[in-house]
């Protein structure tokens, strides 16, 4: 069974920058088509993707963190991180990481929330304040 865990979230503020990362135990990429992603849920507020990133390197990333934020892999260690740079308090959340088999990058970031599938980490905050 695959595992994710996150690490690295915290409290910076506004313009800053933090670099997450998440290591999926249990061999990922022995399934073909893979994804993993990174995805957030604000106080009151719907859990979105933010980033994802599939087997072959391909990229997808949400409009609000397009040229702030890049996802990237390690792929002998099965673990990918995210890096955050220009932080604003409207990136303040739980940011979760998730693994799943995927078509695509894209279809990864547009479904895996609204779907409901692949496997979940318990989350890790980030905190931007103004």
């Amino acid at each position: 069974q695959v595992q994710p865990v996150e690490s690295g979230g915290g409290s910076v503020q506004s313009g800053g920058s933090l670099r997450l990362s998440c290591a999926a135990s249990g061999n990922p990429t022995s399934v073909h088509n893979w994804c993993m992603g990174w995805f957030r849920q604000a106080p009151g507020k719907e859990r979105e993707g933010v980033a994802a990133i599939d087997n072959g390197g391909n990229t997808s990333y949400i409009d609000s963190v397009q040229g702030r934020f890049v996802i990237a892999r390690d792929n002998g260690e099965d673990t990918i991180f995210l890096q955050m740079n220009n932080l604003t308090p409207e990136d303040t959340g739980m940011y979760y990481c998730a693994v799943a088999a995927c078509f695509s990058a894209d279809h990864a970031l547009r479904t895996m929330v609204t779907e409901g599938f692949g496997v979940w980490g318990q989350g890790t905050q980030v905190t931007v304040s103004s």
